[in-house]
């Protein structure tokens, strides 16, 4: 929901970072590269070692580097198919780091019980199978827009519960988790239910290359 209605009113943030990051010459693939690292090092670093506080406020700063980027090549003319693809794949590596780091710290850290755990292991899937949805779809010509728990919802549920046990609340992340579970499920239901809905979704598709 906040990827479809939230990018008007970050904008008046993101837009001037975005005309300065091209003033100094990067560019917005590198821009996305380096969004990627700095995030991937917050999560790995800071949440196994219990530092959840400080990995969550700086894991939500860093997320804006995911509207900067589009913002950067939108004010450059426009984006690039491989840009698309390339800032596709970086949310999947950030959102597999920070899912993962979890995990890492429900077992390691917190000695979670095992349904807590798996209940982070389905997060961290459907948070892959949510975006591969759409992806795929699109590929096939199909449109599916929104959903209700899409990736910024995704991130700052995630981090508001990391915060939250950073400061001392319990069961935030069980909590968080949890929410997160049902919400990614309805999501993928969702777009799944989009895409057979979609005029296009009966358009026959070529065979995969080598097949007979």
């Amino acid at each position: 929901m906040l990827s479809v209605h939230g990018r008007k009113p970050a904008a008046v943030v993101v837009e001037p970072v975005a005309r300065a990051l091209l003033k100094v010459g990067l560019t917005p693939n590198a821009t996305t590269v380096c969004g990627t690292a700095a995030t991937v090092a917050a999560a790995v670093l800071l949440i196994p070692q219990d530092h959840l506080v400080w990995a969550a406020v700086l894991s939500l700063v860093l997320a804006a580097f995911d509207m900067i980027d589009g913002t950067m090549a939108r004010l450059r003319g426009g984006g690039t198919a491989f840009g698309a693809t390339l800032d596709a794949s970086c949310d999947r590596i950030t959102d597999g780091a920070l899912f993962g780091a979890m995990v890492v710290w429900l077992v390691y850290v917190d000695n979670a019980s095992v349904v807590t755990v798996v209940a982070a292991l389905i997060v961290l899937v459907l948070s892959q199978v949510t975006s591969y949805v759409k992806a795929r779809g699109e590929a096939g010509g199909i449109r599916i827009v929104g959903g209700l728990v899409e990736r910024p919802e995704r991130l700052i549920i995630a981090l508001v519960g990391l915060a939250l046990e950073g400061m001392g609340v319990a069961f935030a992340i069980e909590v968080a988790l949890w929410i997160l579970v049902a919400g990614s499920t309805v999501t993928v239901a969702q777009r799944l239910l989009a895409a057979a809905r979609d005029p296009r979704a009966t358009a026959p598709v070529a065979a995969p290359e080598g097949s007979g």
